[in-house]
């Protein structure tokens, strides 16, 4: 049946100004899960500290330079072992270091470099923090180093654990109630959750509304894509799917942005979350798919959605949903055997190992998802790390995915789906290596290799939720996009462990990347091609695809089938595989 629900962006148009004004809307969102998902990269930030003291302090000594302030330190600060001496007015001498301090015996030797008796304290009375460049993030409003450290470092973790359990139940709930409650319910979700937020009293609720804000960007960004790829014809389908990522990179770039120019956290978070309203205020009028409609049995709502379409698109005779699909036999009684696609049934995850050959499929591309996301996200949490504007270093891996996505459409047009993301997976897994050759301090040269990397790996990891959307029936399409963003997020959760492992070896990052990287291009020769070729409906049209993947051009082609009789009815549309 996946013939007729296309045919009807025949009749339609296949990105007209109907599809057109809905693509906008729902990508303009894009950007804030963009946002949301790198906004801990500068919420996060761990300034220059010492331990701070009681009293007033009268001067400061460091390398034995004095300074009048003790905020005049930092900009000789060049090692975290290094210490700064103070001498308080009531004559005390003390050592501050970061994690502890030293009370001098001898007051009257101010000197650096001290061999006389003193006294070690714990930091009970706070630290005092570089705020040169952040006024406030949430390690210094809550003190989150030396023995709370960790939990600094658990902030993006758990912000992705959220995202992994949004995309499992928001996929789901997408197949099961349709996408346009889901897209309500997340982008308003977005909006208040990305302001409460900012008004958090303590870490822990902090880490709790970040959680549910996880939860809905997520959902939001594995139905959009399932939204888009069944609002649009085959003709502008893979340009529509992969610039939703275009969007998701600008949000990435709005980060850069306003954490250059917002120095408070709960400025920067507010800044950040308002760019949601826009789409909150418009999200309502945004209708339901035509192909959940059809493949529910809603064909009445469906046809109101097709005439809405015809009248914005400026199409005369808008086309019937009985004409074209058969409702009393094709839809209903003609199911070539399979009934999976009736509105009755509900499925799970466990359909997706229903038979060796979509388990098969599932395995390889969860595992393209997990390798595309671990390496998405290592090489843009890393940016800040590789020396010079921190700020600058993250707008530029946002926007070195702009270009990837234009080749990436280019080569899906041209080569396929599967063939080009082997080459880009490949190709990535030959980058890390390249960067474990590349000396520390050739910093030009690790930027750009970096930068080399993130294109090859965007790629992939934009490729594969298209691809995803198409090797799938309708029926399942939003749970196995959610399944593999689920896939996608446990590589997440696992990128800034990963990152951390750099102290462990400096190059264990792109080790572990570049593994995965070549492993998944490997099995990837397993998947079938999908170019060109109409989205499944149901389990026998899903199955077929790989079965004659590679000997036949054109799927349900079996004598008999509803496909079959639509394609004799339509004679034009024998070009739409090409």
């Amino acid at each position: 049946m996946a013939r007729n629900f296309e045919l009807l962006f025949d009749s339609l148009g296949h990105f007209g100004r109907y599809q057109a004004w809905v693509y906008l809307a729902v990508a303009f969102q894009s950007i804030s899960c963009g946002i949301h998902y790198l906004a801990s990269v500068f919420l996060a930030v761990t300034p220059k500290f010492v331990c701070s003291v009681l009293g007033n302090v009268s001067s400061v000594l460091i390398y034995n330079s004095s300074v009048s302030k003790i905020e005049d330190v930092w900009t000789l600060w060049t090692s975290t072992q290094s210490y700064i001496v103070v001498h308080l007015e009531n004559g005390e001498v003390w050592e501050l270091n970061q994690c502890s301090r030293s009370r001098r015996e001898d007051v009257l030797d101010f000197t650096y470099e001290y061999n006389g008796n003193k006294t070690d304290f714990t930091c009970t009375d706070g630290f005092i923090y570089d705020r040169t460049k952040w006024q406030s993030t949430i390690v210094t409003e809550w003190d989150l180093v030396c023995q709370r450290e960790w939990l600094a470092k658990l902030t993006q973790p758990t912000f992705m654990l959220g995202v992994l359990f949004g995309a499992v139940i928001f996929g789901d709930i997408a197949d099961r109630m349709g996408r346009r409650p889901v897209i309500w319910f997340t982008s308003t979700g977005q909006f208040l959750f990305g302001i409460a937020v900012a008004f958090t009293f303590d870490y822990y609720s902090f880490v709790i509304v970040r959680f549910l804000l996880a939860m809905v960007s997520s959902g939001y960004l594995v139905v959009v894509f399932v939204y888009v790829t069944e609002f649009i014809g085959i003709k502008a389908r893979t340009w529509a799917s992969m610039h939703v990522h275009a969007f998701f990179a600008v949000g990435i770039m709005v980060v850069a942005l306003v954490g250059y120019l917002a120095a408070t956290w709960w400025v920067y978070q507010i800044c950040l979350s308002i760019t949601t309203l826009p789409f909150v205020l418009c999200c309502w009028t945004l209708p339901e798919t035509p192909f959940w409609l059809l493949t529910e049995g809603r064909y009445e709502e469906a046809q109101k959605v097709i005439n809405v379409m015809a009248r914005w698109n400026k199409v005369s005779t808008p086309c019937k949903i009985s004409e074209l699909c058969s409702l009393q036999g094709d839809l209903v009684s003609s199911t070539t055997g399979d009934n999976d696609h009736s509105p009755m049934k509900k499925h799970n995850i466990l359909d997706l190992f229903r038979n060796w050959h979509i388990a098969r499929r599932t395995i390889t591309v969860w595992l393209v998802w997990f390798t595309g996301s671990l390496g998405y996200y290592v090489f843009s949490l890393s940016s800040v790390n590789l020396g010079g504007n921190e700020y600058l270093n993250l707008f530029l891996i946002g926007a070195v995915e702009l270009p990837a996505y234009v080749i990436a459409c280019i080569g899906m047009d041209k080569l396929g789906r599967r063939n080009t993301l082997i080459p880009f997976l490949i190709s990535s897994a030959v980058i890390c290596a390249l960067l474990m050759l590349i000396p520390q301090d050739f910093r030009i040269l690790n930027i750009i290799a970096n930068m080399v990397g993130k294109f090859a790996i965007g790629v992939a990891f934009g490729l594969i939720y298209l691809y995803t959307a198409e090797l799938y029936p309708t029926v399942v399409r939003s749970l196995a996009v959610g399944s593999g963003s689920m896939m996608c997020r446990v590589g997440s959760v696992v990128a800034p462990f990963c990152v951390y492992l750099s102290s462990v070896w400096i190059f264990m990052p792109q080790m572990i990347v570049g593994i995965m990287a070549f492993l998944s291009g490997l099995l990837t020769l397993m998947l079938p091609e999908t170019l060109g070729k109409p989205l499944t409906n149901t389990w026998a049209e899903a199955t077929e695809l790989g079965a004659n993947s590679g000997t036949e051009k054109h799927p349900a082609a079996q004598s008999g089938t509803a496909s079959e009789k639509i394609e004799m009815l339509s004679p034009e549309t024998r070009g739409l595989d090409n």
